[in-house]
This record gives C-alpha cells, structure tokens and sequence, in this order.
C-alpha cells in the first residue's frame, strides 16, 4: 500500500477561530459530508513546511500564514482521489493568518467537486458541536495548543486502528 506524507494545517486567525473545510470522501461523492483542516499532500522533494505554505494558500487563498510547531501526527486508510486505499500520514502544523477574504480559485477539480464550505470556528463551537469533525477531538486537542502547551514531539493522536483516547494533556515545565 502506498504512503501519502500530508500536511494538515491547523489554521488560527487573530480570534483564535480555526479554518475547517466541510466535504466528504472521493468515494462517497454524494456521502455523509464532515469538517476537516485545510491542507494536503506533499509533492516530491516537498518539505512538510513548504507543504502546509502551499496547500493553505490554494485551499484558502491568504498568503500572511507565519507557521509553528508540529503539535500532532495520525495515521489513517483512506481511498485517494483515485479510489486507491493508502496509508496517509498526516502531521499537524500551527499557522496564524490575519484572515480575511476567503478564496476558491486555487482549488482542484476533485476539491471543487467534493468540498462544500469553508468556516472558521471557536474551540467552544467545536465543542459543542454534532457535526462530524476530524480529527476526533479536535476541541480537546486544540485546549493545550492555544494555550501554547505544545509536547516537545508531536503527539500522536490515531493509529490506522483508530482515535487514541483519552486525549494527553502536555504538562509544561515552569
């Protein structure tokens, strides 16, 4: 099975809301929709930086993102864009935008096809939220990042046997 390194983008404007995408699977065109980070895969010779740079900006279109730290790392199964399971490993990256317009003009086929809505969200809406939104918990997660505890490494939060429960908490030395 083939490997797709991803960056995912955490993605912050200046009220701490976090940008999500809604859309669904490739091979559940007309399926159950969920909320997702921006982001995708690497190219070739791609650093995972350069990555998150790119995706953000074509999924996005804002080109202000200053990026930080790798806080979390997963691995899924997934159908790609051809319907070929592979084995995606994904990282997540802090990044602060000033916000703004958001724009589709930089977006694929398949996205265009495939994702419905980008929406920016407080933790506190996250939380109580009955929307599918990955990663699995994602409000718990985000607690210690925007409080800027972040793990010396990344935690890692799903295996490709699934979500890794309870959620960590980073204890940060004073």
């Amino acid at each position: 099975m083939r490997e797709r390194l991803t960056a995912r983008v955490l993605l912050f404007d200046p009220q701490d809301r976090l940008l999500l995408m809604r859309g669904r699977l490739p091979d559940a065109a007309q399926g159950p929709d969920f909320w997702f980070t921006v982001g995708g895969g690497l190219e070739d010779g791609e650093s995972l930086e350069a990555a998150a740079l790119r995706e953000a900006e074509e999924e996005t279109g804002l080109t202000d993102l200053m990026l930080g730290p790798v806080v979390w790392r997963d691995e899924t199964i997934l159908r790609d864009a051809e319907l070929t399971p592979r084995h995606f490993k994904q990282r997540y990256i802090v990044a602060r935008s000033a916000g703004g317009p958001l724009s589709r003009a930089g977006w694929h086929a398949e996205e265009h096809a495939l994702i419905d809505e980008l929406r920016w969200w407080t933790r506190e809406e996250l939380a109580h939220s009955h929307e599918t939104i990955y990663p699995i918990g994602l409000a718990e997660l985000l607690v210690d990042v925007l409080a800027g505890r972040v793990a010396p490494e990344p935690l890692v939060i799903a295996t490709v046997d699934g979500p890794v429960l309870p959620i960590p908490r980073v204890e940060v030395a004073d």
